[in-house]
């Protein structure tokens, strides 16, 4: 019987964010899990690869995409694999687009009747005066870049001089910036699997140290910084609602593959906050934990997404 030939994947990480070390990070980590029984993984890194990844098409059955934040996640070299006819794993070009865009996924979500904190957008010439910030808004307020990842950029504002200071830091990272309420509550996250047929994954719960007063950049890549429990303690019916919350979050997003949603669980209801369309892929992050806890190990996750990136786009 003739040996199965392997399937040949093309590993792109690294990239030009902001989240490069963490790109790189996890791909250190699919590395190590990956089957190598059943794949021929080949590293390209956008950042200094994207002519020999062109030249290599041909050759190349899947790409398992490893980037965050602009230029990664955002839906450009998505747009660029379709190009090349590489089918790959997640979302495609337009539903990576508006999950990237913080402000046009809050009017996604609001449309598919998800609870989301008030917002605004912010200009310019809030820098000079931020009145009419502060007049539609409740302190506290979260201020944050549209198209970022990874919380780079992002403030926690608690008095009114703050906030000039917290504008001109996410501006350095966006030309666009999102001010929110800041929810206060518990921080759970929804992951999902599937393209036509969804499968909501175990809930995990996100307990920042005491010295964080949200999961930031710190929070989320410091060892023993952050307490992550999955599957959360919660009754039934909200364990539920999450996962329900998680689907129609990535359905109104037109995502595809498997995505994770933040949430804040309040007095108020449960808040959507964002969803990930290439979450931290290494084994103890928040979307693998709870795959573990489904009963899909690390190398089994992988294999999964692969499967669902060749579904429906055979080459």
């Amino acid at each position: 019987m003739a040996k199965k030939e392997k399937l040949r994947v093309a590993l792109l990480a690294g990239g030009k964010s902001g989240e490069r070390e963490v790109s790189l990070a996890g791909a250190r980590e699919v590395e190590k899990a990956i089957n190598t029984e059943r794949y021929d993984v080949r590293r390209y890194d956008p950042a200094t690869d994207l002519a020999r990844l062109v030249a290599d098409a041909p050759q190349l059955d899947v790409a398992f995409i490893l980037l965050h934040g602009p230029l990664g996640e955002d839906g450009s070299i998505q747009g660029l694999l379709d190009l090349l006819e590489i089918p790959y794993q997640g979302s495609g070009v337009l539903g990576s687009a508006l999950a990237m865009d913080k402000d046009l996924a809050k009017q996604l979500y609001r449309h598919a009747g998800l609870l989301v904190p008030a917002w605004e957008m912010a200009g310019s010439a809030d820098l000079d005066d931020p009145a009419r910030l502060l007049q539609s808004l409740k302190l506290p307020l979260v201020v944050k870049p549209v198209r970022q990842g990874s919380s780079l950029g992002m403030s926690l504002v608690d008095q009114p001089a703050e906030l000039v200071p917290a504008l001109k830091l996410a501006f350095d990272f966006d030309d666009q910036v999102m001010v929110e309420e800041f929810i206060a509550g518990r921080e759970l996250t929804g992951g999902v699997l599937g393209n036509a047929d969804l499968t909501p994954l175990p809930v995990v719960e996100i307990i920042p140290g005491k010295e964080y007063r949200f999961f930031d950049y710190q929070a989320k890549y410091q060892a023993g910084a952050t307490r992550e429990i999955c599957p959360a303690q919660l009754p039934a019916e909200v364990t539920a609602e999450v996962q329900r919350c998680a689907c129609l979050a990535h359905q109104a997003l037109n995502l595809r593959g498997y995505s994770r949603t933040d949430m804040i669980l309040a007095e108020g209801g449960l808040y959507v906050l964002e969803t990930n369309t290439i979450p931290g892929m290494t084994p103890t992050s928040l979307l693998p934990q709870a795959a573990a806890t489904h009963g899909l190990s690390f190398g089994a996750l992988l294999d999964r997404l692969l499967e669902l990136a060749l579904e429906g786009r055979g080459k």
